[in-house]
C-alpha cells in the first residue's frame, strides 16, 4: 500500500476517537493508513495527562506514517450526567417512581443524584427525562423545594455517572464549565487542531471560545456541535462564527424527537454548504462494528446518504474508541464513501459558493478566507480541470485557505494542497476532497511541478501526456499571486 496522501482515496473525511482500543503507536499508524484523517481526543474522559499521552502517540504515528494527521480536542460542555446510583445498575419499570435529590449520596435503590447541582430547581411537572441517550424516559409529577419525583414513561436499566437529556428545558448552565476552559487552554498551548464545542445553544457560545483562544495565540479551528433544540434555532448565526460544524446525533436524537433528526442533519449541512463551513456528521454511523466486522445494511447506507448529504467528514466514536475492530470500521467507512462518491457523487452540480461570511475578521476566519480573487481562480482552476480532463489538481498554498475554497466545488478530480505550514496541512484534513501535503517553500515553478509529477506517478496516478492544473497563493512561492497554470507531464 503506497504512502499517503494517496492519488485516488475518499474525499469526504474520517474523523475517529482514540480511546482504550487504539491509543498506542502501532494501532494509530494502523488507523492512519486505513483512512484516519483527523483523530478524537474527547476531554469527558480522562485527565490532561492521559490527553497529552495520547496527542504524544498521535504526533509520534503521524511521523511514522509521515501522513500529518490533525488532532481535534472535544470539550465535554455542561453535559448532565447521574450520580453514583445505590443499586448499579438499576432497572426502571413503566411506571414505577424514582427521585432527583440533592447532593451526592442517594438514601435508597430509587433516588438518583446528578452532576448539576442546580437540576431539582429546574425541574418542573411535566417535564420530560431522558437518561442512558434516551433508552429510559421519564415524566415529573412532583417537584418541591429538594425533590423531584419522576414516573418512568419507557422502561430500561440505567447506569451510574450516564448522561441526562432535558428536552425542552432551558437551563442556566453556563456553555463551558471550568474544565473546559482548562482544557480549551491546554489545546491552545499544544498545538491542536480543531477544538469542538459541546451543548452549543447561541453563537455567542462559539465567540466566547474563540475570544478565549485568540487570547492564547491559538489558530485552531472552532467546531460547534449541534446537538440542542436552542442551536437548531440560531442555526445560521452559529455556523456564520464557527468554522466547521459537527451534527451530534446522539444528543440531539434526544434532545428533538428522533423522527426530526435526519430532516435536521441535512438542514445543519446545507446551510454549511451555503456558508462554506465544513461539517461532520457523527455518532452511531456504524455501531454495530462495536463487536461485529460488517456493519448493518443500515450504517452502511447512513454513511452514504451523508456523503450525498454534503457532509466533509464522518465520525466514528465507540466504534475505534471502545471497539473490538477499529480497523475495520475504517476500512468500512473509507470503503462505503469510495464507492458511494465513485457510482453516484460524479452527476451532481457542485453547491453554490458564497462570499459573504458575515464579517468574522478574526484571523483564519472565513471572512478572511474567501476572497474574490481566490473564489474567481479556484472555480476557473476547477472549470479547466474538468474541461482538458485533467488527471489532478494542485493547490498550492500557505495558510490553507484556497484549498479550503477549492473543497466547496466539490469536484471528483483529485486535488492535492501543499503547504509549507505544518499547523495548515494538519487543517487541511478536514477539507472535503483535499489531500494535504507538506513541502518546504519552493522558489521556483519548475520545482513544484517536479515534485507534484514525481509523487503522481510514484502513486500511479499520472502517466505522459496527462495534464495537471496547479494553483498557487500568495506566500506560497517567490512573487506568486494567485497564479493558474496547465502542466502535461512528461
Amino acid at each position: 500500500m503506497t504512502q499517503r496522501p494517496r492519488f485516488h482515496e475518499a474525499c469526504t473525511k474520517i474523523v475517529a476517537t482514540v480511546g482504550p482500543a487504539c491509543d498506542q503507536v502501532p494501532e494509530l499508524v494502523a488507523l492512519i493508513e486505513a483512512g484516519v484523517d483527523v483523530f478524537r481526543i474527547n476531554s469527558a474522559h480522562g485527565s490532561q495527562q492521559q490527553h497529552a499521552e495520547k496527542l504524544a502517540n498521535i504526533r509520534i504515528a503521524s511521523e511514522q506514517t509521515g501522513f500529518p494527521v490533525g488532532v481535534l480536542l472535544d470539550l465535554a460542555g455542561p453535559k448532565i450526567r447521574l450520580g453514583n446510583l445505590k443499586l448499579d445498575p438499576l432497572p426502571c419499570h413503566f411506571a414505577q417512581e424514582v427521585t432527583f435529590v440533592r447532593g451526592e449520596s442517594p438514601a435508597n435503590d430509587y433516588e438518583l443524584t446528578s452532576s448539576y447541582e442546580r437540576l431539582v430547581d429546574e425541574l418542573d411537572v411535566g417535564d420530560c427525562v431522558m437518561l442512558a441517550d434516551g433508552t429510559v424516559a421519564l415524566e415529573v409529577i412532583k417537584a418541591t423545594k429538594d425533590r423531584a419525583t419522576c414516573r418512568v414513561t419507557a422502561g430500561g436499566e440505567v447506569r451510574s455517572r450516564q448522561g441526562i437529556n432535558l428536552p425542552g428545558v432551558r437551563l442556566s448552565v453556563s456553555a463551558m464549565l471550568p474544565s473546559d476552559f482548562e482544557n480549551a487552554i491546554w489545546a491552545a498551548k499544544n498545538g491542536i487542531d480543531f477544538i469542538s464545542l459541546s451543548f452549543v445553544r447561541s453563537a455567542e457560545d462559539v465567540r466566547s471560545l474563540k475570544a478565549l483562544l485568540t487570547t492564547y495565540e491559538s489558530a485552531a479551528l472552532v467546531i460547534a456541535k449541534i446537538e440542542k433544540p436552542e442551536a437548531l434555532d440560531d442555526l445560521e448565526r452559529i455556523v456564520r462564527v464557527a468554522d466547521g460544524v459537527m451534527v451530534a446525533r446522539g444528543d440531539l436524537g434526544v434532545e428533538i424527537d428522533v423522527a426530526e433528526t435526519p430532516v435536521a442533519q441535512k438542514r445543519i449541512i446545507q446551510v454549511c454548504k451555503q456558508q462554506m463551513k465544513p461539517v461532520i456528521v457523527a455518532t452511531q454511523m456504524l455501531e454495530s462494528m462495536h463487536h461485529s466486522r460488517r456493519p448493518t445494511r443500515a450504517e452502511a447506507s447512513d454513511v452514504a446518504n451523508a456523503v450525498l448529504d454534503g457532509a466533509d467528514a464522518c465520525m466514528l466514536s465507540g466504534e475505534t474508541a471502545i471497539g473490538d475492530f477499529p480497523v475495520d470500521a475504517v476500512a468500512t467507512m473509507n470503503r462505503i464513501m469510495r464507492k458511494t462518491e465513485q457510482r453516484l457523487l460524479g452527476g451532481l452540480l457542485p453547491p453554490e459558493l458564497l462570499a459573504d461570511s458575515g464579517g468574522d475578521e478574526r484571523p483564519g476566519s472565513a471572512a478572511q478566507r474567501v476572497r474574490e480573487v481566490t473564489l474567481a481562480v479556484t472555480e476557473g482552476a476547477t472549470s479547466i480541470a474538468e474541461a482538458i480532463g485533467s488527471k489532478l489538481i494542485v493547490v498550492a498554498t500557505h495558510s490553507g485557505n484556497t484549498a479550503w475554497v477549492k473543497s466547496n466545488s466539490r469536484s471528483l478530480i483529485p486535488t492535492l494542497a501543499i503547504s509549507d505550514h505544518d499547523e495548515s496541512v494538519r487543517r487541511m484534513n478536514l477539507f472535503w476532497g483535499i489531500k494535504p501535503m507538506g513541502l518546504p517553500r519552493i522558489e521556483e515553478t519548475s520545482q513544484l511541478i517536479e515534485h507534484v509529477c514525481r509523487w503522481g506517478t510514484d502513486q500511479g496516478g499520472l502517466t505522459p501526456g496527462d495534464n495537471v492544473v496547479i494553483v498557487t497563493g500568495s506566500g506560497v512561492m517567490h512573487k506568486a499571486h494567485n497564479m493558474l497554470l496547465v502542466h502535461t507531464v512528461e
